[in-house]
């Protein structure tokens, strides 16, 4: 998207970022990996992987050693899901509570799990991620399927009218499409 910095990219008058934190307004705490925004319109504790640019695996590391150890559990959602609601996250929520796994993602309808757009036990996605550190060696470059791997996964269909909650804005397409459906 020329180096565009998505997450404060605007859809239906709001922040892609502001839109996700609206899906999760009552977590506890809040936590945002990367660059907040001066003018975010809500309170977010936030970190950088280290070193900054090692991708989603670190980002969700650094973002876990800021939950305290009480929480039980924790939403992981990309920053650029400006479709995203507090309904679709409480699917995910109720899934993984009421079932034995460590944690619940979309299917989309091609079979793709939406690892960015979960709720998880938080030991069990901590506990994943020093296995997959200590593995490596380093979550710098790690992709996102070997976390998953290490984890048991409830794969949740999204059987709702209107946009897929998961959508995600990678294109200028994208993004008019999801203003499209924000309207």
């Amino acid at each position: 998207m020329g180096g565009a910095d998505k997450p404060t990219l605007p859809v239906g008058g709001q922040s892609m970022l502001t839109r996700v934190l609206a899906a999760v307004d009552d977590a506890d705490p809040r936590i945002v990996v990367g660059r907040v925004p001066p003018d975010l319109p809500v309170h977010v504790h936030s970190t950088r992987e280290q070193p900054p640019g090692g991708g989603p695996v670190a980002a969700a590391a650094a973002g876990l050693a800021m939950v305290p150890e009480q929480v039980a559990l924790t939403a992981l959602l990309a920053a650029d899901l400006p479709l995203l609601t507090g309904e679709a996250v409480d699917v995910l929520r109720l899934t993984v509570e009421s079932a034995p796994m460590q944690g619940a993602v979309y299917r989309d309808a091609d079979g793709r799990r939406q690892m960015l757009c979960g709720v998880w036990r938080t030991r069990a996605l901590r506990d994943a991620v020093e296995q997959l550190r200590a593995a490596r060696g380093d979550l710098h470059g790690a992709a996102v399927r070997e976390l998953m791997d290490l984890l048991r996964v409830a794969e949740v269909s999204w059987r709702r009218s209107g946009p897929p909650p998961w959508f995600d804005c990678d294109t200028d397409d994208d993004l008019r499409a999801a203003q499209e459906w924000a309207r």
